[in-house]
């Protein structure tokens, strides 16, 4: 297998047009390779400047998550430093993460940050909705997002060999010329459902408001940790 790691955008779009296959840390797709055969050519963005933003409001795409700090909110910091072992989060790429995972540990956070992502084709970089980057898996060049007024993340245990531990992100949005909003997104298993609801009412109202989203078809544990999350957002509107 020959790894191209380009430099620049343009060099990114012909290892793309030549066939490369993205990766990110390698960190998932290693043993599939072992065990069915490596690519011809193969991409890293690593070297490539807009691949490795940190910021406020931005993540690359090959930013590994060991990387990820307090420059970013809460919900996006505390996901990056549940995934794996040290040694993982060392390798693993955002990107790796968001789109070569089955897993997507990220995906809560960034729903919740109401993240577009920067995508990278052989033709040039465009915007895409994080419903298409799961859906179609681009190459991700990155994300961006507004910054919230507070957001929160939980993982509960998981099982050695079970299902996916339980994942909640949560985010209060101040409103630009609109009512604050509250927005939360939970993987059950291998599923993630999200939903959003003023942030201007109290929290049983928020509650129940978000009970009528897909939420609604979460089972009661997952509600457990909904609950406490979102009223802990809401009583930080009076911290401010």
């Amino acid at each position: 297998m020959l790894l191209r790691l380009p430099t620049s955008l343009a060099e990114a779009r012909e290892c793309l047009a030549e066939g490369a296959v993205p990766i990110g840390g390698a960190t998932l797709v290693w043993a599939t390779w072992q065990r069915d055969g490596f690519p011809r050519l193969a991409m890293s963005l690593r070297e490539v400047p807009e691949a490795n933003v940190l910021g406020r409001q931005t993540v690359g795409g090959a930013v590994i998550l060991h990387r990820i700090d307090e420059r970013v909110p809460d919900v996006l910091r505390l996901a990056a430093a549940t995934i794996g072992t040290g040694a993982v989060r060392r390798t693993a790429t955002v990107g790796g993460n968001i789109v070569g995972s089955t897993l997507r540990c990220l995906l809560p956070a960034a729903l919740v940050l109401d993240a577009r992502a920067t995508v990278l084709e052989t033709d040039g970089v465009r915007e895409a909705d994080l419903a298409e980057v799961v859906a179609k898996r681009p190459v991700l060049l990155g994300l961006r997002w507004r910054t919230p007024t507070a957001s929160a993340y939980r993982k509960l245990p998981g099982e050695a060999g079970g299902a996916p531990p339980l994942v909640v992100a949560s985010a209060l949005h101040a409103g630009q010329d609109a009512p604050d909003r509250v927005r939360v997104a939970v993987r059950d298993g291998y599923e993630v459902l999200a939903g959003t609801a003023p942030g201007d009412a109290d929290a049983d109202e928020t509650l129940d408001a978000l009970r009528g989203t897909a939420l609604g078809e979460l089972p009661a544990a997952a509600w457990d940790v909904v609950r406490p999350q979102v009223t802990g957002l809401l009583e930080s509107r009076g911290t401010d």
